[in-house]
């Protein structure tokens, strides 16, 4: 029975390189997979899903998928899912469609909540209807696990702003509930903050 999966984690978890493993464990098996992300994540390029390690792959996007026929579709034994926070609810039920109606399982991988611990709206319809829900382990600085998404600049931690502002490592790091509370960066940015 095909299922819907919401893989999250923080911030350099590594998401999309556990994305781009899986697509590659099911071509590697004779099977075909399609990789997809929403357009919103344009970092690195309108149809590349790639890793912070080097991993890259092209893809489709969200709102190309959701426009493809029952018939396109079986033609894939999974749909990979990168930056599934950035879906849409309407995005979000169409994987649900897919893996109800036509029996494909459907695996997402995204953030749960963004800067500011509030869910983003692929999370919160992924967290309500998937059929698994697996969490991505990262550490903090201080080796507590990570959950919490920090956004920053030369000033230190970002608590106002608009929900989305794509980022990597210069601008976002994991961090646990304790010290993202505190606005504590670690030792390593805080001293990187301090020479900019």
């Amino acid at each position: 029975m095909a299922k819907l999966y919401f893989r999250y984690g923080a911030m350099g978890s590594s998401k999309t390189a556990n994305a781009l493993m899986v697509e590659y464990n099911y071509h590697e098996r004779g099977k075909k997979a399609l990789l997809a992300k929403p357009s919103t994540d344009n970092r690195d390029g309108e149809r590349i899903v790639k890793s912070r390690i080097g991993l890259e792959k092209e893809c489709v996007l969200t709102e190309e998928l959701v426009k493809y026929s029952d018939e396109e579709l079986k033609k894939y034994d999974c749909v990979i899912v990168d930056e599934a926070q950035f879906c849409s609810k309407e995005q979000v039920e169409f994987f649900t469609r897919i893996v109800d109606e036509l029996e494909i399982p459907v695996i997402c991988y995204g953030l749960r909540t963004d800067f500011k611990n509030e869910l983003f709206e692929g999370s919160m319809w992924l967290l309500a209807w998937a059929d698994e829900i697996e969490e991505i382990k990262t550490v903090c600085w201080c080796t507590k696990a990570a959950k919490c998404n920090a956004r920053f600049d030369k000033n230190g931690i970002i608590r106002e702003g608009a929900q989305v502002a794509i980022g990597g490592n210069s601008s976002y790091i994991a961090l646990c509930r304790k010290h993202m509370k505190e606005g504590n960066l670690g030792p390593t940015i805080t001293e990187m903050l301090k020479e900019l």
